[in-house]
C-alpha cells in the first residue's frame, strides 16, 4: 500500500509564499494498493495535481468521500480523468449521507457554479451509498467506517490490506459540545494498533474557545489519541489555513520532543503535499514496515 498527500490543508485553498514546504491545497490523499486500485479520500483542490497522474492509466477510480464540505469536493471538476470518454469512476459515500453528498460532488458542476454540467461529462461517474463495504470489499478493498464528530456529519475510514492497516479521520472534533457521535473511548477502540493515522489536528489551545464546536481536533487531543491508540505513525491533517510553514515546524519539532519516550507512535509526521508513506510486512516477524518520502 502506497499513501500519497496531494492536498493536506482544512477549510480553504491557501496559496502564497508562506505555505509553500506543507502545500496549501486541501484535503486529497491517494491510495494505491498492492492489487492495482486506486482508491482516493476525498476530493479537494489538491485532486488537480493527482488527476495529472491518473489520466496516464484507464483503470477504474474509487473516489471515497469522508463529506460534502466545500474543501473536500472542490477538486473534482478539474480531476482530468472525468472528461476521459467511458472512463469509470466510482464515487463512495456514506449511506446516511449519501444523497447529500452525491448533490455536492456532482451539483456544483451546474452550469453557474462551473462551466460544464455533471451530465455532460463523457465519464461514467456512479455515486454509491448502499453496500460501500461489501462492494469495495469485491475489489479487494476492505474498509471499516466510523461515524465523525462534525458538523453536518461525515465518516471516517480504515482501509487495510495485506495485514496493514491505515486509518483517515479527517474534520473530527474530540470534544464536541454537540451530539457525540464517537466517543474518545471509541476512537482509542477503533484506531488501536492501526499502522498510520492520519487525524485533523487543525486548531491549537489559542483557537480555543472561539472555534469549539466547528467540528476540529486541538494538535494536543491527537497527539494523546495516537498514545492512547498504540498507533504506529501520526499524520497530522487538515491543517488550519493560516498556520503557516514555520509554525508547522514548530509542531513538529514540539511533536519528536512528546513522543519521546513514548511507547507510541513510534513516527509522527506533519502532513505535506507530495509525502508519500509506503507500508509493507515484514516477511519474517510479521513487523510493519513504514518508509516515509
Amino acid at each position: 500500500m502506497i499513501i500519497t498527500f496531494y492536498g493536506v490543508r482544512g477549510s480553504t485553498p491557501t496559496p502564497g509564499p508562506s505555505t509553500v514546504k506543507y502545500g496549501g491545497n486541501t484535503s486529497c490523499v491517494h491510495f494505491e494498493m498492492n492489487n492495482g486500485q486506486d482508491v482516493i479520500l476525498d476530493s479537494g483542490t489538491g485532486m488537480r495535481l493527482l488527476g495529472q497522474k491518473l489520466i496516464r492509466k484507464s483503470n477504474p477510480v474509487n473516489i471515497i468521500l469522508s463529506h460534502g464540505h466545500w474543501d473536500h469536493i472542490q477538486g473534482y471538476p478539474f480531476f482530468a480523468p472525468i472528461f476521459q470518454p467511458d472512463r469509470q469512476i466510482d464515487v463512495f459515500t456514506s449511506a446516511q449521507s449519501g444523497h447529500q453528498l452525491l448533490c455536492a460532488l456532482f451539483d456544483q458542476m451546474d452550469g453557474n457554479n462551473f462551466p460544464i454540467k455533471a451530465e455532460e461529462l463523457p465519464s461514467q461517474s456512479t455515486c454509491i451509498f448502499k453496500g460501500v463495504e461489501s462492494i469495495l470489499h469485491e475489489r479487494g478493498i476492505n474498509i471499516i467506517k466510523k461515524p465523525l464528530n462534525h458538523p453536518g456529519g461525515g465518516t471516517a475510514y480504515k482501509i487495510e490490506e495485506d495485514g496493514v492497516v491505515c486509518a483517515y479521520v479527517t474534520d473530527n472534533e474530540l470534544d464536541p459540545p454537540y451530539k457525540v457521535h464517537t466517543t474518545y473511548d471509541e476512537w482509542v477502540d477503533y484506531l488501536q494498533g492501526v499502522d498510520v493515522l492520519i487525524h485533523d489536528a487543525q486548531y491549537t489551545e489559542e483557537d480555543m474557545p472561539h472555534k469549539h464546536g466547528w467540528g476540529h481536533s486541538l494538535i494536543s487531543q491527537v497527539r494523546q489519541l495516537a498514545i492512547d491508540a498504540e498507533v504506529g505513525a501520526l499524520v497530522m491533517f487538515h491543517h488550519d489555513p493560516d498556520r503557516s510553514d514555520g509554525e508547522l515546524d514548530e509542531i513538529q519539532i514540539e511533536n519528536e520532543s512528546h513522543f519521546k519516550g513514548k511507547r507510541a507512535p513510534a513516527k509522527s509526521y506533519c502532513a505535506a503535499e507530495g509525502m508519500q508513506i509506503k507500508l509493507s510486512k515484514q516477511v519474517a516477524g510479521g513487523d510493519t514496515i513504514i518508509e516515509v518520502n
